[in-house]
């Protein structure tokens, strides 16, 4: 399981002029699920990005977590950073899983979040959406759930 991970002063994801999501102050998610993934990938990848220290304390050093700083977070699928892009210019999606494992996974990681930060939205699995954020820094980070097992 994959995560772009986002610090931002607000989000928002919208679908079809639908406005799905809206946070203040904490964190823009794009997941990405892949083949092999289970529940213990998206409960590592999800306590780590709660508990991860990006955000500024008194000091302006990076010293604060979600948590610390009762942040919100905004959950969207993406299916491509799973993109394999080794050959030609077209990436493809096989590494992907699929999409009924990977909405099960989303929707737990998303119920997982949400016992740990007090406001956790989220997109539409498989729409087609439009995020919108205000970027903190900007301090963006990218985790694979594959490190974490290690």
């Amino acid at each position: 399981m994959k995560a772009v991970i986002q610090r931002v002063e607000s989000a928002s994801v919208q679908s079809d002029g639908e406005l799905l999501g809206e946070i203040g102050k904490g964190l823009m998610i794009l997941l990405g699920v892949a083949q092999g993934d289970e529940e213990k990938d998206a409960e590592l990848l999800c306590d780590k990005i709660v508990k991860m220290r990006i955000f500024s304390d008194e000091n302006g050093k990076m010293n604060l977590s979600l948590k610390d700083i009762d942040g919100e977070m905004l959950v969207v699928s993406n299916f491509t950073l799973n993109a394999n892009y080794k050959h030609g210019n077209r990436p493809d999606y096989f590494s992907g899983a699929s999409p009924d494992t990977a909405n099960r996974l989303y929707e737990y990681f998303k119920e997982r979040a949400g016992l740990q930060v007090r406001n956790v939205q989220s997109g539409r699995f498989g729409a087609d959406m439009r995020v919108s954020i205000v970027n903190d820094g900007p301090v963006t980070i990218f985790a694979d759930s594959e490190v974490l097992k290690k």
